[in-house]
């Protein structure tokens, strides 16, 4: 694999349920995991997800998660742009060149589930997130 763009749509608390309808319209393998999962043990987001992923017969890939408590949802501006792959050269130089002039809301270093992965706002406002996976092997 190389590299990948996709939607990555924030929900308040009901993306367990948009993902599950996603399914239903576009088919395919839907994957998700828990706040839980990942060693949360706030009671009020245990069950929420974290990440989901779907992948559809027709080779489109939506992911999804919901929003912690703390952090805002406004509708219309709840979609972020993916980049996503082990093709790790190409993905740090197109996270460079997204935020140095824009925003860092979380640095681009490694995450408790093993990929390296950062979020920024570009200087257009676009939201994006950036994960770099190990190459298997």
């Amino acid at each position: 694999m190389t590299s990948r763009l996709n939607p990555y749509i924030s929900f308040k608390g009901n993306a367990r349920q948009a993902m599950e309808f996603y399914q239903n319209v576009f088919g395919g393998e839907l994957r998700l995991n828990t706040f839980g999962e990942f060693g949360s043990d706030d009671t009020s987001i245990k069950d929420q997800v974290m990440h989901a992923q779907l992948e559809t017969p027709a080779g489109y890939t939506i992911m999804a998660s919901d929003t912690p408590p703390n952090m805002a949802v406004n509708p219309g501006d709840n979609i972020t742009i993916s980049l996503s792959g082990d093709d790790e050269g190409p993905l740090r130089g197109y996270w460079d060149k997204l935020s140095t002039t824009g925003k860092v809301s979380m640095p681009l270093e490694k995450q408790m589930w093993g990929d390296t992965f950062g979020s920024c706002t570009d200087q257009f406002g676009i939201n994006w997130m950036v994960n770099i996976t190990q190459p298997q092997g």
